[in-house]
């Protein structure tokens, strides 16, 4: 990955609390896996800032290898990296998404 491309994504992961890098935009998500992380942030009304990789390739690649995390979707907290959906779900469906997103500031429809 080139750094700019890597200066790119640490700016676009600076830019918000909560960032969920993704294969088409929330309105429309272009895969499953985003579909079922768009879900559970706009279910717990969480405001978040979605990336379309299929847009930017060079963010699509980049973001793996920035992330050292092979697949897409990828969510990152106060620009910490949470991990893809199914690291989401599990965090949802225990209850450490909610609390994660509390201990952050982040307000949730649960709080």
């Amino acid at each position: 990955m080139s750094n700019s491309t890597d200066e790119r994504i640490k700016g676009i992961v600076a830019s918000s609390d909560v960032v969920l890098f993704m294969k088409g935009i929330p309105a429309a998500p272009q895969c499953g896996f985003s579909a079922s992380v768009v879900q559970i942030l706009s279910g717990l009304k969480v405001p978040f800032k979605g990336v379309d990789v299929l847009s930017d390739p060079q963010v699509r690649e980049g973001i793996k290898s920035f992330s050292n995390w092979p697949t897409i979707p990828q969510l990152y907290v106060r620009g910490e990296f949470l991990g893809g959906a199914d690291i989401v779900r599990e965090m949802f469906q225990a209850g450490e998404l909610t609390a994660l997103l509390s201990d952050k500031g982040i307000m949730t429809a649960a709080t």
